[in-house]
């Protein structure tokens, strides 16, 4: 029962119906622009600061307790939103969101990887991982389209408690996930010795780091892009009614590229696929691009699973969630580095040219993914 559990755990934790409300609370509570970006801030800073501790923290004590913790500090945060609706619960509550991001990631790999692979059943990681994204996506948009109705019926409230209620059934799936390994013993040190453990792996293997930073920068660049969809859309002149039309074409294909996990799995032509496909559709200045800025982004799903599937394979020491929160952590500084670059580019060309520049980094990763095969041995090969 372990898939099915995974598949529950990733959708319930996507289920949230304040995701679509929130920046209208935070406007009717009084927040400024500037103060609401500040929350963002708040936010992106604890999941970095948070992630590769919360990580060694997973190598040492139960990863099925963090995996219930995590979800309970964000309903914790969301109840805070809706009861006390002013900046510094907000504020409070984006940290609690945060700390929940950082426990989460690195401790849902390494408890998938480990007990798939406990049952001889390693090689469908990659299926499972994207099946689990997938559910994520889906129960996203479910509770898109079940915000308006229960916050309509019931306002803040409403939504606040269906999230709460969400983040209490996810940490309880929690539970029930097997995790045959013991939590380890000892003091500080031996968190350190972990911590310490999982950076040389990242840093002495070639094959793991190669890995790393491919999980790093895969989802970097096109999770920024996908902020700035609307903004494309609204470049090709459609009327704004129609932008959530031209997003859930994007949705299909981001959705449909977790499916495909596991069954392709060339991490080459995927990003080679994806970078020609987002740019085309991108400079296409028309609505019928989004049909090949969708095949991108479910391209990217894809070769992002792929690479979390490699690097998980290459780990062999005792530090596996440590290794896999470095990998969030470059994402995180990457994405974070991408938004001002956006930025600056789309001051001074359209928004179409500026996804297709950004598409360019994932042509340079192809090629110089080629470039290491040729010098790795057989036995290190992806």
């Amino acid at each position: 029962m372990l898939i099915p559990k995974l598949y529950a755990y990733s959708f319930l934790g996507e289920f949230i119906l304040l995701y679509p409300v929130y920046a209208l609370l935070f406007a009717d509570a009084g927040l400024s622009i500037a103060e609401t970006s500040s929350l963002f801030v708040i936010w992106s800073v604890t999941g970095m600061v948070l992630e590769v501790p919360s990580g060694a923290l997973a190598d040492r004590v139960s990863r099925r307790l963090l995996l219930c913790l995590g979800p309970l500090l964000a309903g914790l945060g969301y109840a805070l939103w809706v009861l006390f609706p002013s900046y510094w619960a907000f504020a409070l509550g984006f940290v609690l969101w945060g700390t929940q991001g950082a426990l989460v990631s690195g401790s849902f790999e390494a408890l998938s990887y480990e007990e798939l692979s406990r049952k001889g059943q390693s090689g469908r990681y990659a299926a499972v991982m994207g099946r689990a994204t997938s559910a994520g996506l889906v129960a996203n948009a479910l509770a898109m389209g079940a915000a308006m109705p229960v916050f309509a019926g019931g306002g803040y409230p409403a939504v606040g408690a269906a999230s709460v209620l969400a983040c209490v059934l996810c940490a309880g799936v929690a539970l029930t996930l097997p995790e045959h390994r013991a939590a380890r013993s000892g003091a500080e040190e031996k968190y350190l010795a972990i911590l310490r453990s999982g950076v040389a792996e990242a840093r002495s293997d070639p094959g793991v780091l190669r890995a790393l930073l491919l999980v790093a920068l895969v989802p970097a660049i096109w999770g920024a892009l996908e902020e700035y969809v609307p903004y494309l859309a609204i470049e090709t002149g459609v009327a704004k009614t129609a932008i959530p039309l031209l997003y859930l074409v994007v949705w299909i294909g981001t959705t449909a590229g977790g499916l495909l996990s596991g069954v392709v799995s060339a991490y080459g032509p995927l990003v080679v696929l994806g970078a020609v496909a987002l740019a085309a559709g991108a400079l296409s200045g028309h609505p019928a691009g989004f049909g090949l800025i969708a095949v991108a982004f479910g391209a990217f799903q894809l070769a992002e699973v792929t690479a979390d599937a490699r690097l998980q394979d290459r780990i062999t020491g005792d530090a596996r969630a440590t290794v896999t929160s470095l990998a969030g952590l470059g994402t995180n500084l990457v994405t974070v580095a991408v938004y001002p670059l956006y930025g600056l580019l789309s001051s001074h060309v359209s928004h179409g040219v500026t996804f297709a520049v950004l598409a360019l980094p994932y042509l340079l990763m192809a090629v110089a993914g080629r470039r290491s095969r040729r010098h790795v041995t057989p036995s290190d090969a992806p």
